[in-house]
């Protein structure tokens, strides 16, 4: 995979986080710098995480599952995409929000386990694991301490695009893996 597919992949997985710390800047009117952090920080964190993670779970099956690498990785690819483009469109997926330690750990991993199967992608498309996930772990650091500011500026707005754009760029990913693009 190139770097420039991996820059895609990045900006992809990172839309989830982006939405949470938007809900989050909505909502959360004081201490913006201090909460627009740890957002960025839990999330970026446990979305480098968890493509290592992934990356190395699937390492000893990896001989076994190289032969139909193309095709695991085109249903990763579209499977995360129309996942992406279907959530965008769910009806009031609105929680209550908090912003302690433990919800700021749940929401890292809840915004990453996408990133767990984008791990066993890389590993199956012969790239190495550490440089993609800071990659992956920076963009999604600053599209969530971005998108917390732009929430509380944009207050009360329903903001689909970036889903769907995320998800659109995933399955564009999962067809070039099939290298018919």
């Amino acid at each position: 995979m190139s770097y420039f597919s991996i820059l895609v992949l990045a900006f992809a997985l990172s839309v989830d986080a982006g939405a949470v710390s938007f809900s989050y800047g909505i909502k959360y009117q004081n201490e913006r710098m201090k909460n627009a952090l740890l957002l960025g920080i839990y999330t970026g964190v446990f979305q480098g995480i968890m493509p290592v993670l992934g990356y190395f779970a699937a390492t000893p099956v990896k001989n076994y599952i190289q032969p139909y690498s193309k095709v695991i990785i085109f249903t990763i690819f579209f499977y995360l995409g129309i996942k992406f483009i279907s959530e965008a469109f769910q009806k009031d997926r609105q929680k209550e929000l908090c912003i302690s330690t433990k919800c700021l750990i749940l929401i890292g991993i809840a915004t990453s386990i996408d990133a767990f199967s984008a791990g066993i992608t890389l590993l199956l498309s012969g790239n190495r694991i550490f440089k993609p996930a800071l990659l992956i772990s920076f963009i999604t650091f600053v599209n969530a301490y971005t998108a917390f500011y732009i929430g509380g500026k944009i207050r009360h707005k329903t903001v689909k695009w970036p889903e769907v754009l995320a998800g659109v760029l995933l399955i564009m990913l999962g067809i070039k893996g099939l290298d018919i693009l």
